[in-house]
Parts: structure tokens; C-alpha cells; sequence
């Protein structure tokens, strides 16, 4: 089954590194996607699985405060996160993890080598090494990226997780290489 010509490697990612649209007021580094590392991952020829962004589907487009673009990135970030741990929130990417782990599980058993999830660091959502909290940028998870490693860990799904930065394309990429060819 699947003998076809695909690749069978695939790499989910962190909704505004493919869509920076979705991504809080005052926030974005590029007009559409993280360019480098959308043009990496199409050249490897690996799939791409876009995951939601939970920020998005929890608080709205404006985050609930249309005017987040004037305060610090990680003053408004900090709000944001607090946001997040609301119980409609939490509930909300609980459903969107356990869809996330429907989609990693149905690969797995057909064979195909989920190669890692890439996150976003500083975001109090996809952070991976970092996120925002207390107005600053601290180590640590954002509450998405929690709520999905816990669950892949509850479920033993290994999958590793790395995060990067829209404004450290270099270093984005190496990672993202790192990744998809020494990783696993």
C-alpha cells in the first residue's frame, strides 16, 4: 500500500510558517510564508502537513485586542498566553491535538516517517525552546506545543520537536535541515 511515488517523509509545521497572515498584529516578518523554509522543505520533497493555529481558532485574528500592534511583542504575547489557558481555550486545543495525533498515528501505521514538528519560539502558543511569559521571552513551551508533546509522550508517539525563528532565517533553516536530513 502507498508504493506509489511519494515520499512517505513527511514534516508537520507550525501554521504561520506557511501562512503569516494568521499571526498576531504587528508580528510577521514575511507578506505570505517563511520563505526559506518553505523553499527548503518543497526542494527535499518532503509532505507537508500545515497544522492549525490554535491562537487563531481560539481568540480570533485580532487576539481580542485590535490594538496588540502597540505594545512590545512580548507584553501583547504575554496576554495572549494568559488568553490561551483560558478553559475554552485549553478545551479547544485539546480537540485540536487529538485531531494532530489522529493524522501522526494514521501515518505511522501505514508506514510513513514523520521526520519531526517544527514550531515557532517566542509564539506563547508554538513555542518550542521559547515562548512569552511575564512580558519577556523565557525558555519553556508555548501551551499548544505543551499540550501536543504531552500528548504524543501519553500516547509514546516519539517525535522530536524544534523550534525556530522568522527573523533568523539562517539559523532556521540549519535547523530545519537538521531535521528533515540527520535527524531520526
Amino acid at each position: 500500500m502507498f508504493t506509489d511515488g511519494r515520499s512517505k517523509a513527511i514534516v508537520f509545521v507550525a501554521h504561520c510558517i506557511m501562512n503569516q497572515n494568521s499571526i498576531s498584529d504587528g508580528t510577521a516578518e514575511y507578506p505570505g510564508s517563511i520563505s526559506e523554509i518553505m523553499k527548503l522543505l518543497y526542494k527535499s520533497h518532503v509532505g507537508i502537513v500545515q497544522m492549525p493555529c490554535p491562537e487563531l481558532l481560539c481568540i480570533g485574528l485580532d487576539r481580542g485586542n485590535i490594538d496588540g500592534s502597540a505594545y512590545p511583542v512580548v507584553e501583547e504575547n504575554t496576554r495572549i498566553r494568559k488568553m490561551m489557558n483560558l478553559r475554552s481555550s485549553k478545551q479547544k486545543i485539546s480537540q485540536l491535538v487529538q485531531h494532530l495525533i489522529f493524522q501522526i498515528s494514521e501515518y505511522q501505521k501505514y508506514g510513513f516517517d514523520i521526520l519531526g514538528i517544527v514550531g515557532v519560539n517566542r509564539s506563547p502558543s508554538c513555542g518550542v525552546d521559547t515562548t512569552s511569559k511575564n512580558n519577556q521571552e523565557v525558555k519553556g513551551r508555548g501551551v499548544f506545543i505543551e499540550a501536543l508533546s504531552n500528548e504524543l509522550e501519553k500516547q509514546r508517539i516519539h517525535i522530536e520537536i524544534v523550534g525556530i525563528k522568522a527573523n533568523e532565517p539562517e539559523k532556521a533553516v540549519k535547523v530545519v535541515q537538521n531535521l528533515i536530513y540527520n535527524g531520526n
